[in-house]
């Protein structure tokens, strides 16, 4: 019987040579940004990937004829020579870390007369300017992957005979799946497995976990834990002066994934009340970051109608930002006659009479100091 003969086989390869690289572009202070920018445009700092330079370009007024949403490019500057390149563009919550949805671009050329790319419906206006997702504390940061295609590569031939060849190794096993501790703890006070305490807020009933409510709170730690507690099996807790549904289920949901419940079926006054009411309770439980980040949201919503209840909520509850924000809202532009006519004003003055005091007061030293009087204010 005659051997076979081998089969020769030939292979090769085609590969993308490519260079990656981030920039991440924070604005501080973006509604100062706003008032001072003439071109209606922030730029970053230039940045280097691939050999070239690059900045983001960030348009809070949107180059979309609909002007309903903001527009965010990427600019090839420098020498303008002919570059292949594919991008990412987001918004990221300084605080959470969580990004908005991926804007991502195919390969496209940059070049003289096409600098710039990117993306003229970005974010839309209303999910920056009245919401705590992007803008926090008066910071908002955009980030940008840049991939420089820089030439494609084949490889060598190689050359084998069908006695040479051998099986394919196994493929690797799956990767894990990505850790979420969040999504597990809302699941856990969802389905209340477990649970040891259950509260009685205005004939609702929620179950909950006492060590998760203890790590979130000092004063649920001193409660369950403290010398006066009785822990012994599952409490009964009876908690008086609250709504159930907008501000002790949203006070729960953020001790276990620290964030706050999705509000899309609130229109924007009645998510700036459940701020004010979460904002009491973050006091009320000793939960500092959830106050300070209520705080940072009403500073953001502040009005001629609505300042004067915002002050005196902020003396009560020793919000100290909050409270500076409000007055200089009303003397920085002469806001004072419009306030001392609102309905919050009369409230202000019975629950806060020394804070009244102290409006005046830096009015008036505002007044002296833009007019250049030298006269005192008596007290």
């Amino acid at each position: 019987m005659a051997s076979r003969s081998p089969r020769m086989r030939t292979a090769s390869t085609s590969t993308v040579e490519t260079v990656k690289g981030t920039h991440s572009f924070k604005i501080t202070d973006y509604r100062l940004h706003k008032e001072l920018s003439t071109d209606k445009c922030f730029c970053s700092a230039i940045f280097a990937v691939g050999s070239h330079n690059w900045r983001i370009r960030y348009y809070y007024e949107g180059q979309d004829p609909r002007e309903d949403y903001v527009s965010v490019f990427i600019e090839l500057s420098g020498d303008l020579v002919e570059v292949t390149a594919s991008f990412e563009l987001r918004m990221v919550n300084p605080v959470t870390g969580l990004s908005s949805p991926r804007n991502i671009s195919s390969p496209v050329v940059f070049n003289g007369e096409n600098p710039t790319r990117g993306f003229a419906i970005f974010v839309k206006k209303d999910d920056l300017e009245f919401s705590s997702k992007y803008v926090v504390d008066g910071c908002l940061v955009i980030e940008c992957d840049v991939m420089v295609i820089k030439e494609i590569q084949v490889k060598e031939t190689t050359v084998t005979s069908d006695f040479d060849i051998q099986p394919p190794p196994p493929p690797p096993p799956p990767p894990p799946p990505p850790a979420d501790l969040s999504h597990d703890l809302r699941r856990l006070l969802e389905s209340e497995e477990e649970a040891d305490v259950t509260f009685k807020v205005k004939g609702e009933v929620y179950h909950a976990h006492k060590i998760l409510l203890a790590m979130g709170s000092p004063v649920f730690k001193a409660e369950f834990y403290g010398p006066m507690s009785d822990n012994m099996g599952d409490e009964s807790k009876t908690v008086e002066g609250m709504d159930p549904i907008i501000v002790f289920k949203a006070l729960l949901h953020f001790i276990y994934t620290d964030s706050f419940p999705v509000m899309e079926d609130l229109d924007c006054d009645e998510k700036e009340d459940m701020v004010k009411h979460l904002l009491v309770a973050a006091d009320t439980y000793g939960m500092e970051r959830m106050k300070l980040i209520c705080e940072g949201i009403l500073c953001k919503r502040i009005d001629v109608e609505s300042v004067a209840y915002t002050l005196a909520l902020a003396a009560q509850h020793h919000c100290i930002k909050l409270k500076n924000a409000c007055i200089e809202f009303i003397i920085s532009r002469n806001r004072m006659d419009a306030v001392l006519a609102s309905q919050g004003y009369e409230h202000l003055k019975r629950a806060c009479p020394d804070v009244a005091v102290e409006l005046w007061e830096k009015a008036a030293k505002s007044f002296m100091t833009r007019s250049g009087s030298n006269y005192e204010v008596l007290s």
